[in-house]
């Protein structure tokens, strides 16, 4: 390489680095706004502030790419220059406190300047450039309090350091809640053995609350620590609950949640924190919780390929019903679905390929409320052909031929969706025998269809197979080919007829929707339709959702506790 190139390689670099700097500046400062809006109670504006946060990414990479064909004609250059390139990033990454979202960021300008056709470590970031111990940076993301005091005082002196600009409803009665709770999880001789309280410096924000979280480390346990906040109606500050428990903490993690807003400038001390909180949790989970959903992406691969290394199972069609819009498989070791549009979709299906993509993006969008999973969308994503069975390879060229590259030992996806794996609710109704897990089920997903219509999605194809329980026994909504805003539907009473089905040869406009019909589509045997008309028979009136229509058309922010509602403190 001359003088010349090596000059433009470090100056494509440093463009780069410098375009990634103030994305992350843009990404903390909406972060940083949290707070005063969680504060004045502005509920609109936090998820105003969390679309924009989700959009940051795509516009500061369209904007380093646009100036890097401004700076060379890049598809002149040879591989020495993109390998030189990285050399030099690499080295302006040292001592870099994002450096792991640094990268990311590189790999997705090289992926879309070469249409994600260069997966090559010699010019990517496919492995890190460095190993990241956890604790390098733990002074600078957490905070540490006395043990030798006594609960109430370590209480105290939380929240002095943790305050808000905005009054207690009632200070002293939450301090009581906060101490009674904890002496109840511990005994007077764990308490005494307490080594240390940790705690995350920023407060986690989302939604309409926010969450104070850490760890209560004894010699022979680590428990979590989290205290959940929120707004009343009068506009002043309660404590709602302290968790102390993984399954909690996990279930406020959850995949199907919206993303925190938790400030930090050492993002993989805080997830390495968090992964020491929740260890079941993947680390690729962590960074997408909070709100690095890109890196996430990166963080995913490299994990499914070292599992791919260290398994020997072969990818087949997903357990379940087939759908009508997406072809499913998935991997039995690994806990993702793989979701790719098919080309032609049943004549059902009134819709086209860009209608479905629209339809993703919608969901990413918008407040999952805990029930509508978060996908992942993926160009050119490569398996080895080793290990898909054939039979699934006749499947997907039955189905979604336009979307496969085939070389000599690789399948090529040329677009796809990853998606948390849970079981299918009809399987699991067909399956369960136990009639509490059956009840609660089949109240979650009434519930689950309530949330998300209060959150202004209307689900539209509501079948059960098109919803997954997780191992939590959370039933969570999963198929979005169909969902629109509540606006977009027209709630009527269904026309007096013997038939229930006549409906089909009276008048209706597209967006008609007849809830009394519910009833016999959303589950199939006759015990779960009682069991769900029992639970839940509101949803099959149209006045239930002409209601919830009235709710979202007034623009009201719902809340839903992420956590047992036997877990909040009583308020009196």
């Amino acid at each position: 390489m001359n003088v010349g190139e090596h000059d433009l390689a470090r100056k494509t670099a440093f463009l780069i680095i410098s375009n990634f700097d103030k994305s992350y500046r843009w990404f903390s400062r909406i972060t940083r706004g949290a707070q005063q809006r969680f504060e004045q109670g502005l509920w609109k504006e936090t998820q105003s502030a969390s679309k924009e946060r989700i959009t940051i990414y795509e516009q500061s990479l369209s904007d380093a790419v646009a100036e890097i064909y401004q700076l060379t004609d890049v598809h002149k250059m040879e591989d020495t220059f993109w390998s030189e390139m990285k050399k030099v990033y690499t080295r302006l990454l040292e001592g870099h406190p994002q450096f792991e979202l640094a990268e990311t960021f590189y790999n997705s300008v090289i992926g879309r300047i070469f249409k994600h056709r260069k997966i090559d470590n010699c010019v990517m970031f496919v492995l890190p450039s460095r190993c990241y111990l956890p604790g390098q940076d733990r002074q600078k993301v957490i905070h540490s309090f006395d043990v030798t005091t006594t609960v109430r005082q370590m209480y105290e002196s939380i929240f002095r350091v943790y305050r808000y600009n905005v009054p207690f409803e009632d200070y002293q009665r939450d301090l009581d809640n906060l101490e009674t709770a904890l002496r109840k999880r511990l005994t007077r001789e764990q308490l005494a053995s307490v080594t240390a309280v940790e705690i995350l410096q920023p407060t986690f924000f989302r939604g309409k609350a926010a969450y104070i979280i850490g760890r209560i480390c004894m010699p022979d346990e680590t428990l979590p620590f989290v205290i959940p906040l929120r707004i009343n109606d009068q506009h002043a500050l309660f404590v709602d609950a302290l968790l102390t428990d993984r399954k909690d903490l996990s279930v406020v993690f959850g995949f199907a949640r919206s993303y925190f807003m938790a400030d930090t400038q050492y993002p993989a001390e805080l997830a390495a924190f968090l992964q020491e909180l929740l260890p079941n949790k993947k680390h690729f989970e962590l960074y997408m919780a909070l709100g690095h959903y890109k890196h996430g992406k990166t963080v995913f691969y490299r994990n499914f390929l070292q599992h791919l290394d260290q398994s020997d199972d072969h990818f087949e069609a997903a357990p379940g019903i087939r759908g009508l819009v997406m072809m499913v498989f998935h991997l039995p070791s690994y806990g993702v679905v793989f979701k790719i549009i098919k080309d032609e979709f049943a004549e059902s299906k009134k819709i086209t390929r860009e209608h479905v993509k629209d339809r993703y993006r919608l969901v990413k969008m918008s407040d999952r409320v805990g029930r509508m999973a978060d996908t992942h969308e993926y160009v050119n994503f490569r398996l080895p052909l080793s290990r898909l069975s054939p039979e699934l390879i006749s499947e997907l060229e039955a189905t979604c031929a336009s979307s496969l590259v085939f070389t000599e030992d690789e399948l090529i996806i040329r677009h796809l969706y990853i998606e948390r794996k849970m079981t299918p609710l009809n399987l699991f109704l067909e399956q369960e025998t136990d009639e509490n897990k059956i009840k609660n089920a089949i109240n979650e997903l009434g519930l689950c269809i309530k949330q998300i219509a209060l959150a202004n999605i209307f689900p539209g194809d509501m079948l059960h197979k098109n919803f997954g329980i997780t191992r939590h026994g959370r039933v969570i909504f999963y198929d979005y080919d169909e969902i629109c805003l509540m606006s977009e539907r027209n709630f009527r009473s269904l026309p007096q007829s013997d038939d229930p089905y006549a409906i089909d040869t009276m008048s209706v406009a597209p967006n008609d929707v007849f809830p009394e019909q519910f009833e016999h589509f959303i589950v199939g045997k006759k015990p779960f339709k009682q069991l769900l008309k029992t639970l839940h028979g509101d949803i099959m009136s149209p006045d239930y959702w002409k209601n919830v229509q009235q709710i979202t058309a007034r623009g009201e922010v719902q809340n839903f506790t992420p956590y047992n509602p036997a877990m909040r403190f009583e308020r009196k």
